[in-house]
C-alpha cells in the first residue's frame, strides 16, 4: 500500500507488505506525530521499526549507538518476513479481535505494559494472548559523577547518552532544583523540575540536581543529575544532553555536599558500557505486574524477555539535540519497554515454528513456557530491580530460553474449545460466544468462574482456595512431542503449609499413547494467607517440563 513517502519498491524479501489506516483520532493523548504519519505506512516515530528489527532484522556486524553497546546485532529470527501495518491513532485491540486472530491460527503476542511495579497493572491478559514481561540483560551503562570535593559516584546502573570527547570533560556549578525556583514557584515544583518552575538565570551554565526529570534541557543548563531509586536501572536516552541517575543514598550524599559549600561543582562523565552486569536477567521496574484484573484464574504475565537497553535498528533522524557534533544520525537506538520484550518472543516463536512446522501456536507457547529459565547469571533465583526474589506475578514462568524450547518433551495444547469454555466460565452469554466464534458451541451446564483454572493452560492459577474446604483438584493434559515410549515422573516444589499432590505421579507414554491427563490437588489448611507460588516439574531423564502454579489461600 503506497503512501506519500512509501513506495512498493521499499518492500523487499524482509519487508513483504505494508499498509496504513487513517481513522479519526478519538483519544486525548499526544497527537503531534499524526501529521507526518497520515497517509503512509512509514514509521515516523521509530517505535515500530525498533521492535520489528528485534523480531526479524538482519544480522549487522559492528552495530552500536554512537559506540555504545557495540557488537553484532542479532535478530530473534532473521528469515522472518514482516508485514507492517501503520495506524494513525492509538490502537487498542479488543480481546475479541485477538481471539479471532487466534482462531485463524495466528499467534497473538502482546506486551504486559509499562505501568509497574504495582500489582494489577498488567494488560493483554486473555488466555489466547501470550503476555510478555520485560527483563534487563547482562550489559549496563555507567555515567559517573565527580563532585567538587573529589568524591566520585560510580553510577553502575544509571544511564545517560552523552557523547562528549575526552577533552570536553568540564566541571560546572551544581545547583539543587529548589534553589533555582522561579518567582512565585512552589519549592516542590522546582525540586521536580516542573515546566516553567526554574529561573533560567539561576540554572544557565550549571548542572541541575533534581528529584524528578520533567523538563530541564531547554533551560540552557549544562546537565542533569536525577534522584530516582526505582528507575535508576532503566536507561534513558537524553541525546547529547549530559544526564545521569542516582539512587537515594547517593542522592542524599550529593545534596549534603551542595549544602556544605557556597560554590558546589560537578562533572558528569560520558557513558561507558558495563559488560557482564549482574544480576541478569531481572524483572524491570516498569514491567506491569499481575494478578490480572480480567481474571486471577489465569497466571499473567506468561513469560519474561529482554526489554531493557535493547539495541535495535531505527530510521535515522536528524533532530536537534540528538546527534553529536560531527556525527551522522544513528541507524540504531537503545530503548527500553515491554514493547522491546515482546518481539523477542515473537521472533523466537517464529524460529520454533520454522523447525516444528506441524506445531500449533499453543504448542509453541507451551514449549516456551515450560522450558523458561528461573535462574540469573549468578545461579540464583530471578529477582526484581530491588534485588528481592521475583514471583510469577512479575516474571510469569521465567525468562525465555529459545534453544531449550525446541525440545520441550511435553506440551500443553490449549484448543479453541478451551478458550470458548473460558468465555462461558467468565460469564459471556452463549449467543455472544457463538457469534464471536462463528460456531454452534454449547457452554458447559456448570459454568462458573473458578472453572477457568481448569482450561488446559501451561501454568495454573487459583484465585480463591478456601483453607476450610477440601482440596481443590485441577486437571491438565499433556502431549508427548519427544521420544516414544518415555516415562515422566513428577516433582512438586510447594511453599510450606500448602499441600500439593499429583495423580498419577508417573506419566507413561507407551507405543501409540500420545496424550496423558493428570490431576493436581491443592489443600491450604496450613498455608499462609495470600498468594502461594510453586511448580510441578515432569522429568524423563532428558526433559524438564515445568508448570508454575499460583494459589491464593483465604
Amino acid at each position: 500500500m503506497e503512501g506519500s513517502d512509501f513506495k512498493k519498491s521499499n518492500c523487499n524479501r524482509k519487508l513483504i507488505g505494508a499498509r496504513y489506516y487513517n481513522v479519526p483520532v478519538t483519544t486525548n493523548g499526544d497527537q503531534s506525530h499524526l501529521a507526518s504519519t497520515s497517509g503512509s505506512p512509514r514509521d515516523s516515530v521509530g517505535h515500530g521499526t525498533h521492535t520489528a528489527s528485534i523480531a526479524a532484522g538482519v544480522q549487522v556486524p559492528n552495530a552500536s549507538y554512537y559506540g555504545l553497546a557495540q557488537g553484532t546485532a542479532r535478530e530473534a529470527h532473521r528469515q522472518l518476513g514482516l508485514h507492517a501495518t501503520r495506524h494513525a491513532w492509538m490502537l487498542v485491540a479488543l480481546p475479541s479481535e485477538h481471539f479471532t486472530l487466534r482462531q485463524m491460527g495466528v499467534m497473538v503476542i502482546c506486551s504486559a505494559g509499562n505501568d509497574g511495579p504495582n500489582p494489577y497493572t498488567i494488560v493483554n491478559t486473555a488466555p489466547w494472548i501470550f503476555t510478555v514481561a520485560a527483563s534487563n540483560i547482562d550489559r549496563d551503562f555507567q555515567s559517573n559523577i565527580i563532585l567538587g570535593n573529589g568524591r566520585t559516584f560510580t553510577v553502575l546502573i544509571g544511564f545517560c547518552h552523552q557523547f562528549l570527547q575526552s577533552h570536553s570533560f568540564k566541571t560546572y556549578p551544581l545547583v539543587f532544583g529548589k534553589d533555582a525556583a522561579g518567582i512565585n514557584t512552589p519549592v516542590s515544583e522546582a525540586r521536580n523540575c516542573y515546566p516553567g518552575s526554574l529561573d533560567q538565570k539561576k540554572v544557565v551554565g550549571k548542572i541541575v540536581f533534581v528529584t524528578k526529570k520533567l523538563v530541564v534541557a531547554d533551560t540552557k543548563a549544562k546537565g542533569l543529575i536525577l534522584i530516582d531509586e526505582a528507575e535508576k536501572g532503566v536507561p534513558f536516552d537524553s541525546g547529547i544532553f549530559p544526564f545521569t541517575e542516582v539512587g537515594n543514598i547517593a542522592g542524599l550524599q550529593i545534596l549534603k555536599y551542595i549544602n556544605s559549600t557556597q560554590k558546589p561543582t560537578a562533572t558528569i562523565l560520558p557513558t561507558v558500557v558495563v559488560p557482564q552486569y549482574r544480576p541478569a536477567p531481572a524483572v524491570a521496574f516498569f514491567s506491569s505486574r499481575g494478578p490480572a484484573q480480567l481474571t486471577e484464574n489465569i497466571l499473567k504475565p506468561d513469560i519474561m524477555a529482554p526489554g531493557v537497553a535493547v539495541l535495535a535498528a531505527i530510521a535515522p533522524k536528524n533532530e536537534t539535540g540528538t546527534v553529536p557534533n560531527g556525527k551522522k544520525p544513528s541507524k540504531f537506538s537503545i530503548k527500553s519497554g515491554t514493547s522491546m520484550a515482546c518481539p523477542h518472543v515473537t521472533g523466537t516463536a517464529a524460529f520454533i515454528k520454522s523447525v516444528h512446522r506441524q506445531w500449533t501456536t499453543s504448542m509453541i507457547k507451551s514449549a516456551l513456557m515450560t522450558t523458561a529459565t528461573i535462574y540469573n547469571n549468578m545461579k540464583m533465583p530471578l529477582t526484581d530491580n530491588s534485588n528481592h526474589f521475583a514471583n510469577p506475578h512479575e516474571v510469569g514462568v521465567g525468562e525465555i530460553n529459545p534453544l531449550k524450547a525446541l525440545n520441550p518433551g511435553l506440551v500443553f495444547e490449549t484448543k479453541i474449545e478451551n478458550y470458548l469454555e473460558f468465555l462461558c466460565y467468565y460469564g459471556y452469554p452463549e449467543k455472544n460466544i457463538r457469534f464471536m466464534s462463528n460456531t454452534k458451541f454449547n457452554c458447559p451446564k456448570i459454568s462458573i468462574e473458578e472453572l477457568i483454572s481448569n482450561i488446559n493452560y501451561p501454568s495454573i492459577s487459583i484465585s480463591k482456595l478456601n483453607r476450610r474446604q477440601p482440596a481443590k483438584a485441577i486437571k491438565r493434559t499433556v502431549t508427548n512431542v519427544g521420544a516414544l515410549n518415555s516415562t515422566y515422573i513428577a516433582k512438586v516444589q510447594a511453599p510450606v503449609g500448602l499441600t500439593v499432590s499429583v495423580l498419577p505421579e508417573k506419566l507413561v507414554f507407551a507405543e501409540g499413547v500420545r496424550r496423558v491427563s493428570f490431576q493436581v490437588s491443592f489443600y491450604g489448611k496450613e498455608a499462609r494467607s495470600g498468594y502461594n507460588f510453586g511448580s510441578i516439574t515432569w522429568f524423563d531423564g532428558q526433559h524438564s517440563v515445568r508448570t508454575v502454579f499460583s494459589v491464593n489461600v483465604e
